[in-house]
Parts: C-alpha cells; structure tokens; sequence
C-alpha cells in the first residue's frame, strides 16, 4: 500500500491501511492479573501467558513503549503475573486504578499520550471489559486502537464472541500478538529481528531456522 493510496483513502478506512510501526505503536496490557487469571476459559492459560510475555518482549526489543496497568491489586485481582512482570523492561510502572475501564483513569491516558503513538494495542484480561473497552475509548479519542486477541482472554466463549463484535462494531482492529509485532518489525533483514522473534518464540519459526540450518550444512 502505498503512502498516496493511503492518502486517497477515507478517513474512515485509513487506520485500516497504514501500517503497525516501531515509530507509530504502542502497547496498552491492562489487567493480566493472578486473580482474573484463574477464571480464563477460552483459551489455555499457558497459551495466554506465552502470548502476553512474547508481545511484551518483542515489544521491547522494538523499543515500542509499554504501559502496563491493573485493577484493584491489592483489595481484589492480586499482582500482575510473575512471568510478565519479568518480561517488562527495567523500571517499567504498572499503573494500579480503580476504575473499570483504564482509558478512564487519567493517570493512564497520560502514559498513553506521553508515547505520543497514535496506534495503541490493547491487551488484557478479561477480553471484553480490559481490553475492549479502553481500545473502544481510545478509538472514539481519535486513536487507531489495536487488539491482541490471543494475548487476552475472558470467562467463556460467550463473552470472547461478544467482545470480539462490539469491538468491530466500534472501529477497533482485532489482530493477533505475533501479526501486529512482525508488521512492526516490517524487514526481517533489520538489525533487530533476531531477536524479535526469539521473543515471539513461535515454535514453527524456530523449526524453520532449523532446517535452513541443515539445508547450509
């Protein structure tokens, strides 16, 4: 797609068209906390971790800034998980709120708005609540709202299906972790890559760097 068609388009359509990159996007994980973890069941728990860690990482290999936020940490859903917290960058701050949706949270639409990106992706627990409703609000802000599907989850196949079509009726783009941090990356003949997709750590990628390992031998 080129910049001229991009320009043609209609407003309407043109978050549609313009590219997911390093300079543009940001990453917005609200909620992926011990307490909302236990409920999740529409897709595995470990499936969901692996995911939320690896879209952290590679975000961070991207040098796409992170903001991280929970709800009622200590009164109600606990701690972010272990492995996530591990996974973010040195000094990064998880923003604890109150309120159910963190677009509305002032503290977070601050961090959002100091990236100074106009395409947010949203992940989070559960998908219908943490992550759609503040892609929902960022979109109606004049953002171009993102979210990960397979890096948030939700408490049963009802609540997946209704979130995931109240945000395509809202404007928001549903996409997946590994779609969204590859866009980014755009060349995979960039410095960064490597390491990218060891944080993608998608299992079929490193069984095809395996065999063009043995086709060089």
């Amino acid at each position: 797609m080129t910049s001229a068609a991009v320009d043609s388009a209609p407003k309407s359509v043109v978050k549609f068209l313009e590219p997911i990159t390093r300079e543009n996007a940001a990453v917005v994980l609200v909620d992926h906390q011990v307490g909302l973890l236990s409920g999740v069941r529409d897709i595995p728990l470990g499936e969901l971790k692996h995911n939320v860690v690896a879209l952290a990482k590679a975000a961070t290999a991207l040098d796409v800034p992170l903001v991280v936020t929970t709800t009622a940490a200590e009164s109600m859903w606990g701690p972010t998980f272990p492995e996530l917290v591990q996974a973010l960058p040195t000094g990064q701050k998880i923003i604890d709120r109150s309120t159910v949706n963190a677009w509305h949270d002032g503290r977070v639409r601050e961090a959002v708005e100091a990236t100074r990106r106009q395409k947010l992706i949203f992940a989070g627990v559960s998908l219908e609540v943490c992550a759609a409703l503040p892609a929902i609000a960022a979109t109606a802000a004049g953002h171009d709202a993102y979210v990960a599907v397979d890096a948030s989850g939700t408490f049963s196949r009802t609540k997946r299906e209704a979130g995931l079509l109240r945000m395509q009726q809202a404007g928001v783009v549903v996409s997946d972790y590994a779609t969204l941090m590859v866009e980014a990356l755009a060349d995979n003949a960039a410095p960064e890559s490597g390491a990218v997709y060891a944080a993608l750590d998608m299992p079929f990628a490193v069984l095809v760097g395996q065999i063009s390992a043995a086709y060089q031998a």
